[in-house]
């Protein structure tokens, strides 16, 4: 970990963090700043490991903005689960009892559990993702700081307050100024983010690791895309992804953009309620593959020489995931065309329609009327929690689950796996040698079929 300090890897970014013990700063490893002396530093698995340890993250380098780390994505025990329903802002919304409940253990044995392994636990992890999201606000939105507060998932603003200051060794009204943000007033805290910059959307960068195969992912987009709810604008290398959005608190509508910088990709998010914002992202960076390491993926296949030319012409090729997992599950048993049809006749009308944008994808409960008997099995399974498609999901319990019901063949629970899911690790036909991919099979399935 030393080594890629000295050497300023940007493979490491959100693997690991590394604090300064004389300066009191954490960093991520590809930091500019001189490299501090080996007795000197630190390692933490997590930003709230450092942060926990009384630590404030680098001004420079800004290690809370890195991609997450690609283990929670392949992960299938309690603490990748666990992390990747943090990441979905489990814990602001139902605190860690819920999120010990969904895992089933107790709260205290998710507690130790992540705590022996990440150095932080369920609240101090939840506390980061909300500082975070604190800052975007603070530095992309003219929204009041009090409205922030709440938005960000803090329970007051003195709690609000006081992490900022601990995180970033700044007061929320600096943490603005130095972006240049206006404030636009301090009126009090609604939770509900009603105002101008909704209206704007909020502008986000969504980092990334390593080499980005743009141009596949947005192929594969805009030919899946379902109207009403998706689209596509643009020419090819300058398009624009845009979606509806059904989110915990209410409703959204991401754009984000196929030219991609130097690790981020452009996006935009409106929201009816601030309080998705976090939720939204994390669907978005499913997506996209966002928290991929395509240093490893590339390395593993191209050992294959079947593969290697592959590889080779489409470093950074990701597994896109989904937007809305439900959503997902229905259109691989239904297909795209006949998706059309339920969206218009069980869609939910969003109250300002953004273009050809005019509806959000049905809860499952809504489906109940469907004439396909399929479908209706596979809407009152999702509807009644037979078969879970959430972050935290046990994946093998959700496809044995998916191949009891009728018209579930295993290739379709195995796309749902893939992309509703998030497994980096499938292989839906059962292609031949697929042993020797793992644990990326679903990343040499997509090479297979886009080439």
């Amino acid at each position: 970990m030393y080594e890629a300090v000295t050497s300023r890897d940007a493979r490491f970014d959100g693997e690991f963090f590394f604090a300064v013990a004389t300066t009191g700063i954490y960093c991520r490893p590809s930091c500019p700043a001189v490299t501090p002396q080996r007795k000197n530093v630190r390692f933490y698995p997590t930003a709230a490991a450092a942060q926990g340890n009384g630590f404030r993250a680098c001004r420079r380098c800004r290690p809370d903005a890195v991609p997450g780390s690609a283990d929670w994505n392949a992960r299938a025990d309690v603490v990748g689960r666990a992390m990747r329903m943090i990441g979905d802002g489990i814990v602001d919304r139902e605190g860690v009892p819920g999120l010990a409940g969904r895992l089933g253990y107790s709260t205290r044995q998710v507690q130790r559990q992540l705590t022996g392994e990440l150095g932080a636990g369920p609240v101090a992890l939840a506390r980061a993702q909300r500082a975070h999201t604190a800052r975007v606000l603070l530095q992309t939105t003219g929204l009041p700081v009090t409205e922030i507060a709440f938005a960000s998932g803090f329970a007051s603003v003195r709690q609000f307050n006081d992490t900022i200051r601990q995180i970033y060794a700044r007061t929320p009204s600096l943490l603005r100024t130095e972006s240049g943000t206006k404030t636009a007033g301090t009126g009090a805290a609604t939770g509900t983010g009603a105002g101008p910059a909704l209206a704007a959307g909020i502008p986000l960068r969504l980092a990334y690791r390593g080499a980005y195969a743009a141009r596949e992912i947005f192929d594969l987009l805009a030919s899946e895309a379902v109207p009403r709810v998706e689209e596509m604008t643009g020419e090819p290398g300058a398009r624009t992804y845009r979606r509806t959005l059904p989110l915990p608190y209410g409703t959204g509508i991401a754009a984000v953009d196929e030219a991609p910088h130097t690790g981020w990709l452009d996006a935009r998010i409106h929201l009816t309620d601030l309080r998705d914002l976090t939720t939204a992202v994390q669907r978005l960076r499913g997506l996209f593959d966002l928290d991929a390491d395509p240093y490893a993926v590339d390395e593993r296949l191209a050992a294959d020489p079947a593969l290697a030319p592959l590889v080779a012409a489409r470093p950074g090729l990701r597994s896109p995931g989904a937007a809305d997992p439900e959503e997902f599950a229905v259109r691989a048993l239904v297909g795209r065309e006949a998706m059309a049809g339920l969206i218009e006749a069980y869609g939910k009308v969003l109250d300002q329609p953004c273009g050809a944008l005019t509806h959000v994808f049905p809860e499952p409960g809504a489906l109940a009327g469907a004439d396909d008997t399929a479908l209706r099995s596979l809407a009152a399974a999702l509807a009644d929690g037979v078969v879970r498609l959430d972050p935290g999901a046990d994946r093998d319990e959700a496809e044995r689950a998916l191949r009891a019901l009728p018209g579930i063949t295993a290739r379709t629970a195995g796309l749902i796996r893939m992309r509703a899911l998030g497994d980096p690790d499938v292989a839906p036909d059962g292609e031949a040698g697929a042993g020797a991919w793992r644990p990326w099979r679903s990343y040499a399935v997509r090479h297979l079929w886009t080439a």
